[in-house]
């Protein structure tokens, strides 16, 4: 009998919901709230309540009752590093959360809504899946270059595991065979290298590593940082959304949009074009890094995110990368596929539930 999934997955100012039967999609919905809506709570965990009921409204609406589901995964968000997997949304892991000790991010209520759901319907899991904490890094890549700081991982864990898994079937081997980069193209750019089924070394996509990206620097130089640190010019707070919201493209050129880079360089706007043409070299340095990790053993490289659709760009990688291994673009993203294929796999049994 077919198993109905709910994906939960909360962004700053919505909230996707997706139902899927077994692998079909039957029902996707973006609940927008406006900043009218989201004024009265002071933080993320205060709109709780309010995303929750959007949600049930929602599923009641289109005649979803909560007491069909079989399983709910929300989106993981800022929980304590952890291995990839999928996780039974526990007592310690909402503790975690509401504590904030580890960050806060609207993605912190997908676990939360979901173990509140599911005790509403009784005996159903209440899961998270890959969240952007997934830590598998290699002790040798962690060492940052001074003992006083260490190099984290941070990155799009979910995606890039269900792409790197998709291509490996699509392919007919086991993802836990293969040497895969993958680079994750959106307002952030993560490039991970899947190690035989661990990603052992990945650029911290949210706090200033790697490649720029529409909204974040990437790495900048260390001393121009500190001189702008203590230099007076700029609060604490305006450095930090340069390096993460306020940096990257949308610095350079006053949009966060890649179509419209994209757009500036078919109109020959040179700024534009230099602007791509410097994200390409970027990321295409990042690829050859994490060639090395593997002793240039690479059996594929993915390109994937919303970026990977700009054709003429995917090319001028494909260029630069294509002498390590052979290129592969899976244009988009699918986390709310990927986050009910985690929950049907763990029905199915093919996925075990980790314990946090």
């Amino acid at each position: 009998m077919a198993k109905l999934i709910l994906a939960i997955n909360p962004g700053s100012t919505s909230t996707k919901i997706s139902v899927y039967e077994d692998k079909k999609e039957v029902f996707t919905k973006t609940l927008r709230h406006t900043n009218e809506e989201l004024a009265p709570y002071k933080n993320v965990i205060e709109q709780l309540d309010f995303r929750k009921g959007t949600i049930k409204a929602a599923l009641e609406e289109n005649n979803i009752p909560l007491n069909s589901l079989d399983v709910i995964v929300g989106r993981g968000g800022l929980v304590k590093p952890i291995p990839s997997g999928v996780y039974q949304v526990n007592d310690a892991m909402i503790n975690d959360i509401k504590s904030g000790k580890n960050g806060e991010h609207a993605s912190n209520l997908g676990a939360i809504i979901a173990k509140d759901l599911a005790a509403e319907v009784g005996n159903i899991p209440a899961l998270i899946a890959d969240p952007v904490v997934v830590d598998e890094l290699a002790p040798v890549a962690r060492i940052a270059g001074h003992p006083e700081f260490q190099r984290i991982s941070i990155f799009h864990a979910l995606n890039q595991k269900a792409i790197a898994k998709l291509y490996a079937k699509e392919h007919g081997k086991r993802y836990e065979d293969l040497n895969i980069i993958v680079a994750h193209l959106g307002g952030g750019v993560s490039v991970g290298i899947h190690n035989h089924g661990k990603v052992v070394d990945v650029n911290d996509a949210l706090n200033g590593e790697g490649p720029f990206s529409p909204e974040r620097s990437g790495g900048l130089p260390a001393a121009q940082i500190v001189n702008m640190c203590f230099g007076g010019k700029y609060t604490e707070a305006e450095i930090r959304k340069m390096i993460s919201g306020k940096g990257g493209v949308v610095a350079y050129l006053g949009t966060n949009s890649f179509q419209d880079v994209e757009n500036g360089v078919a109109a020959g706007d040179p700024k534009a074009t230099l602007i791509s043409d410097a994200f390409a070299y970027q990321l295409c340095k990042e690829i050859g890094a994490m060639a090395t990790v593997v002793d240039g053993k690479v059996d594929a490289i993915i390109i994937t995110g919303g970026i990977a659709y700009n054709k003429p760009l995917m090319e001028q990688i494909k260029s630069k990368v294509s002498f390590i291994a052979p290129v592969e673009i899976y244009a988009g993203e699918d986390e709310m596929g990927a986050l009910a294929g985690n929950g049907l796999a763990v029905l199915t049994g093919e996925e075990q539930v980790k314990e946090y």
